[in-house]
């Protein structure tokens, strides 16, 4: 049986750059997949709420119109909007634990983390094989510090035998902060299986990579994150550890001035930026 061995330090000392590449996957992964429900991006347009809204001036009284609602408020990011639907989902269907999962996600974007807790641990009272509830449960516990609570709800999704990528990326990644690459590199792969498309997996995966002192896989992985996703900063800056990693330090500041580009704040971008340009 595997064990997750909650770390003294956050990672273990393999490179500086590694580990600086894998605090910011570490901070930034959580969000790599998108929580919200499956909705058709195009429900968060204007016209679509106007759309939803007149449903529920049809059927006042029906808790899944305002759940439905809610969800494209929060992909819009009108979270005052969404916590207000699932508040009047939940008052109509006090059983539904989709609206309390919904609920706890827009209270995670909004910052409130207990209240984040208790919606999940709500719906997962109301519904204990709900593994979106102890994805989301997870993740809250992860970005808050409590790892060894995160894993156990990781676990569980996956004990539940969940296609959602998510409980493999994040558990992944709990492994990769704690120095279990092999580990970790096992769950990034399951979390590619369910979502090749996704360059996130491919990122995580390729770090672990590194760590390990695999370069070649992990340029490999980096390239087909840029292939899938080429305006994400996190893996041009990737990509430029492999060459800096190289002794290229020219190709590995263009990677970097591009990760920039993208995103001007990238800390670990400006930094290696910093360290292999030349006069």
């Amino acid at each position: 049986m595997r064990t997750f061995r909650v770390p003294q330090n956050a990672l273990r000392a393999f490179s500086l750059i590694a580990m600086g590449a894998l605090a910011a996957c570490s901070s930034t992964g959580g969000s790599a997949f998108n929580d919200l429900l499956p909705v058709d991006p195009a429900q968060a347009s204007a016209e679509n709420i106007a759309s939803l809204t007149a449903v529920i001036s049809r059927s006042p009284n029906d808790p899944e119109a305002y759940n439905v609602r809610g969800s494209a408020y929060g992909r819009a990011g009108r979270y005052k909007e969404a916590l207000a639907d699932f508040d009047r989902a939940i008052q109509l269907d006090p059983n539904s634990y989709q609206a309390y999962a919904n609920r706890a996600l827009i209270h995670r974007y909004m910052g409130n983390m207990q209240q984040a807790v208790a919606d999940y641990t709500r719906a997962i009272q109301l519904n204990p094989s709900y593994d979106v509830a102890y994805i989301g449960r997870g993740e809250v516990f992860r970005l808050s510090g409590r790892t060894a609570e995160a894993f156990q709800d990781f676990e569980r999704a996956i004990a539940l035998d969940t296609t959602d990528p998510r409980a493999y990326l994040r558990r992944g990644l709990l492994y990769q902060a704690n120095g279990q690459h092999q580990y970790a590199i096992e769950d990034f792969a399951k979390a590619i299986s369910y979502a090749p498309g996704e360059p996130y997996g491919y990122n995580a995966r390729g770090l672990s990579y590194l760590a390990l002192g695999d370069d070649e896989n992990a340029f490999t992985d980096f390239n087909t994150a840029i292939r899938l996703n080429d305006n994400l900063a996190e893996s041009w800056a990737n990509q430029a550890l492999v060459y800096e990693h190289r002794g290229d330090k020219e190709r590995a500041a263009r990677s970097y001035a591009r990760a920039l580009q993208l995103d001007p704040n990238y800390g670990p971008a400006k930094e290696g930026l910093a360290r292999t340009r030349t006069s």
